[in-house]
């Protein structure tokens, strides 16, 4: 048997198919089984695999008679897997020669890990970029109240791990968020501070309808999380919590002043819980909230003496951020 499976869904991707097939078949591990999951593709993808799986036998295709979808795809590859460990990998980004390698020495060094990551690089856009999420498991928790600290295309995971856990096409633009967010609890997960995969960018017109859909996910997932610390969240009260956790510009004096005493009831729930580490978790916060006070919608006499005096964090204020918001506040 073999010791890794490779899942990677597609649907019309003759453009860049190859190239990602290419980045797997060459890496410097080569003991896994490459699962592909044509989801009804029209375009010459169906081609392109079948010239794959002819020539090595390590490529195996399912090939879906109606579009499902990428997460129900990557749910049936969960099902059929039988190896010990499972990869991710999207059918339009590259894979470094040596990221199976690096991602089974975690695994094999530290046997709590049940998820390993990686730093990962966007490119396709005028600059590169490399996206450098947190490393740690504690840390990693606190960075996913805000967002997902997990590229989705660098996970490598145990599968006796993973057990029941699936992607929810429910959340289908936030999909990957609301899984790892869930699972993490679970299990310890580990980002390889090396980018080792190359991901995709492409100029497309994302619609308002798609942009709010995911909005409405995240909402839905920052507050599971937040729930955690058994607060009773009315509509009222909602906003100003994931807020505090998670930075929103252009919040008008009053929104700000809600986020920060939320912030502040959030610092002593954790106190007492102790479920986030302490100092990450404080840290985290208060990057927030620094955040949305300078970028506040307006500024007047009032908000400035609140901020100086009453929320606990003018102290954490770069002092040329102060100088700043002062002569805001005059205007």
């Amino acid at each position: 048997m073999r010791t890794l499976t490779v899942i990677m869904p597609v649907y019309n991707g003759e453009k860049y198919l190859e190239e990602a097939i290419e980045s797997i078949l060459n890496q410097s591990f080569t003991d896994f089984k490459l699962l592909v999951l044509d989801d009804n593709s029209s375009d010459s993808t169906p081609k392109i695999l079948k010239a794959y799986q002819d020539k090595d036998s390590r490529v195996v295709v399912i090939t879906k008679s109606k579009n499902i979808g990428p997460a129900k795809l990557r749910n049936e590859g969960f099902e059929i897997a039988q190896t010990e460990f499972i990869a991710l990998m999207d059918a339009d980004d590259i894979a470094m020669p040596t990221r199976f390698e690096k991602q089974l020495q975690v695994f094999r060094q530290h046997p709590e890990v049940g998820l390993c990551g990686s730093w990962f690089t966007i490119f396709g856009n005028k600059k590169e970029k490399i996206i450098k999420h947190s490393s740690t498991h504690e840390a990693l928790r606190v960075h996913f109240l805000s967002s997902c600290g997990i590229g989705n295309s660098t996970v490598m995971l145990r599968k006796a791990a993973l057990g029941d856990f699936r992607f929810d096409s429910d959340f289908i633009v936030a999909e990957d968020y609301e899984l790892w967010s869930k699972f993490i609890h679970h299990t310890t997960f580990y980002n390889i501070q090396e980018s080792l995969v190359r991901y995709r960018w492409h100029q497309t017109n994302i619609s308002q309808t798609r942009k709010q859909h995911e909005k409405d996910a995240e909402r839905i997932i920052k507050k599971r999380q937040l729930q955690r610390f058994g607060i009773d969240f009315k509509e009222s009260n909602l906003e100003a919590y994931i807020n505090a956790v998670s930075l929103q510009r252009n919040l008008s004096p009053e929104h700000v002043k809600l986020a920060i005493e939320a912030s502040k009831d959030l610092k002593e729930r954790n106190r007492k819980t102790e479920y986030y580490d302490l100092n990450i978790f404080e840290k985290h916060i208060n990057k927030v909230i620094i955040r949305t006070i300078r970028n506040a919608s307006a500024f007047n006499k009032d908000f400035y003496a609140y901020i100086k005096r009453e929320s606990g964090y003018f102290q954490y204020i770069p002092f040329i951020d102060k100088v700043i918001l002062f002569f805001k506040s005059l205007v």
